[in-house]
C-alpha cells in the first residue's frame, strides 16, 4: 500500500478539513468555529485548527497504544478517566 498524503483544507462554509490529497470522499476531521470564536481568533483561525489537528494525531497515536481496536465491546469510558478542559 502506498502512503497518503494530507491536507488541511477550508471548506465552502468557511470549516477546516483533514483530507487525503488524492481522495475527495468526505473529509476525516471537521473543525467547526462560531462566530465568537472567530472573532477571539481574528485572523489565526487557520493556525489554530492546524494545531488542533496536530494535537488530534499525535493523541490518537499515544491512544492507540493502548486500544484492542478488534475488541467490538470496548467501552473506553471504562479505560479512560473523565476530564473537564477549562
Amino acid at each position: 500500500m502506498s502512503p497518503s498524503f494530507f491536507e488541511i483544507v477550508q471548506l465552502n462554509n468557511g470549516d477546516y478539513a483533514l483530507r487525503r490529497i488524492d481522495d475527495d470522499n468526505a473529509p476525516l476531521v471537521k473543525i467547526s468555529f462560531s462566530d465568537e470564536a472567530r472573532e477571539m481568533m481574528g485572523d489565526r483561525d487557520m493556525s489554530v485548527a492546524k494545531a488542533m489537528i496536530a494535537a488530534g494525531i499525535e493523541a490518537a497515536g499515544t491512544v492507540s497504544h493502548d486500544i484492542d481496536w478488534d475488541d467490538d465491546e470496548l467501552d473506553i469510558s471504562d479505560t479512560q478517566p473523565a476530564y473537564t478542559l477549562h
